[in-house]
């Protein structure tokens, strides 16, 4: 980066006083929240996460240095909160991927499934076959999703990411209503709280363990 680009003393020493207004302003909104999932605390956590990655932003391109903390759990990947203060109802979108690792436990979960329905025709020819699709049709009509995810390696499955959103409504929509496009009305505004699963993850926490490890050996 040319020294033109960099940011001024003035600019650093700003972002400094921006932080500091942010811990104020996040602790206020922890003294006065209503609940676990205050939003006003949720904006201000947000915000404070903003003001100091700014901050250790332009410190490290003026001076070449940083700061020694992180807030965590800051998410990037949605809008501040804008929902209402007050929900009256919630949606809870979850999203879970698998991968078919072993389609012949699943064939044979889903016969066993549907030899056992005693609503099954001993005439008829089995429905499942050798059809993944269908076996997947028995397996979910049969269990819970929750139940699926507990047990998906018996049923042949392997886990991918997931994620769960809470999202904050002003009031229950009416039966049916969205029963169509159940996903077209999700509101990254409205979501009060995600909690995500990846792989990805362990992966980071697995190269920070070894970058800390390198570290250690190199050090004198």
């Amino acid at each position: 980066m040319s020294d033109a680009a960099q940011p001024t003393a003035a600019e650093v020493r700003a972002a400094a006083e921006a932080v500091k207004a942010a811990l104020d302003r996040h602790l206020d909104a922890v003294e006065r929240r209503t609940g676990d999932d205050d939003p006003q605390v949720y904006e201000a956590f947000n915000a404070l996460a903003a003001a100091a990655e700014a901050y250790d932003e332009r410190l490290y391109d003026r001076y070449d240095e940083v700061t020694p903390f992180e807030i965590p759990g800051a998410d990037d990947s949605l809008p501040p909160y804008l929902g209402p203060e007050e929900p009256h109802a919630l949606s809870v979108l979850i999203r879970r991927d698998y991968a078919v690792a072993e389609p012949q436990r699943l064939l044979a979960q889903a016969q066993r499934i549907t030899d056992l329905d005693p609503d099954t025709d001993e005439n008829t020819v089995p429905v499942v076959g050798s059809s993944v699709h269908a076996a997947l049709g028995v397996l979910f009509g049969e269990y819970e999703a929750d139940e699926i995810a507990s047990r998906h390696k018996e049923f042949g499955l392997e886990e991918g990411d997931s994620t769960l959103w809470v999202s904050a409504a002003d009031e229950l929509p009416e039966p049916g209503e969205w029963l169509s496009t159940p996903f077209d009305h999700a509101d990254p505004q409205r979501v009060v709280c995600r909690f995500d699963v990846s792989a990805v993850f362990d992966e980071e926490e697995l190269e920070d363990d070894l970058d800390e490890e390198d570290g250690l050996r190199a050090a004198p």
